[in-house]
């Protein structure tokens, strides 16, 4: 199995950052895309930001700008900055990783359990 543990998130004002990491761990051949979603109070969970193995990011247009995803293949982590952070971000943000737990099969999706961001002031 493929564990995956966020950390980062916190109660922050407008206009501040946070920085989220994200660690997986287990058995398996390779970790094809990481990134974050997130999930409001009374909303469709959502995709934030992805990346590839090599390189290729996918972001939502309403963090396009602010947040920036990044990714250490050889620690297999992912990591999200983000920066003037508005009200509307406040959301439980969720790890996601696609995984070729074996090479050759299928490979598999998997998410953390979620760390929450509050912005407010």
């Amino acid at each position: 199995q493929v564990q995956l543990v966020e950390s980062g998130g916190g109660l922050v004002q407008p206009g501040g950052s946070l920085r989220l990491s994200c660690a997986a761990s287990g058995s398996f051949f390779r970790i094809n895309a990481m990134g974050w979603y997130r999930q409001a109070p009374g909303k469709q969970r959502e995709l934030v930001a992805t990346v590839t193995s090599g390189g290729s990011i996918n972001c939502a247009d309403s963090v396009k700008g602010r947040f920036t995803i990044s990714r250490d293949n050889a620690k297999n982590m992912v990591y999200l900055q983000m920066n003037n952070l508005q009200p509307e971000d406040t959301a439980v943000y969720y790890c996601n990783a696609d995984v070729l737990v074996r090479q050759f099969l299928p490979s598999r999706n998997y998410w953390g359990q979620g760390t929450q961001v509050t912005v407010s002031s």
